[in-house]
């Protein structure tokens, strides 16, 4: 569906005002130069503690590492993430494409469900979320990239059951590669950082991405 900025905008601000302060709306803009800026408008900002100029969710890098097209990302509708204070949201992502059928916008619904957990069962219609079978924590919601960067390096340990000191080459290759597929190197100076953590050279690491390819 292709809308411009200020209808979606027109969107986010019906939808804060119809469902109250406990319900976020945020709008992502991909053609923006600098992606770690990529909010260009939100509503009730509390609820995660960002605001416009902050930076992108994995769900935004995650697009524009892989094929930017709008076909390739459907709406991911009703999955739960959480606040960096540890408060449950029910989330829906939904995407949006320019004349060129690249994916352009991405707006962002979050509400807080958590005091309505404590009463899922007399309300459970208004709770029921769909969550993957390999998603066992909802996914922590990043206040700035640095944030996001370091939840996706501990993501990459989890995966491979191990600490650094413990890991085989091939067992970095494998949480650099699930860094690669999780956007992490859009991030400005990210491959320093990841360099560093893992305990390899800028050159290795690079040839860790390539070996896939």
């Amino acid at each position: 569906m292709k809308l411009s900025l200020t209808f979606l905008k027109q969107i986010a601000s019906g939808l804060a005002v119809q469902f109250g302060e406990n319900c976020e709306v945020a709008i992502h803009d991909l053609a923006k130069e600098n992606i770690e800026h990529s909010i260009v408008h939100i509503e009730n900002g509390h609820v995660s503690n960002r605001k416009v100029g902050d930076g992108p969710s994995r769900v935004v890098l995650e697009t524009l590492h892989k094929d930017p097209t709008l076909q390739s990302h459907p709406d991911h509708l009703g999955y739960l993430t959480k606040t960096s204070d540890g408060r449950i949201l029910k989330s829906s992502t939904m995407y949006f494409s320019d004349d060129d059928n690249q994916v352009r916008y991405i707006l962002s619904v979050n509400f807080d469900i958590t005091n309505l957990l404590f009463i899922e069962n007399s309300i459970k219609s208004i709770t029921k979320t769909e969550i993957s079978a390999d998603s066992n924590e909802p996914a922590r919601i990043a206040q700035n990239v640095n944030d996001l960067l370091d939840d996706l390096i501990e993501q990459s340990v989890a995966l491979v059951g191990k600490p650094v000191a413990l890991m085989t080459k091939e067992d970095k290759i494998s949480a650099i590669q699930f860094l690669n597929d999780a956007g992490a190197f859009l991030i400005t100076k990210s491959g320093d950082k990841i360099s560093k953590y893992f305990g390899i050279s800028k050159y290795t690491l690079y040839s860790y991405i390539d070996i896939n390819k």
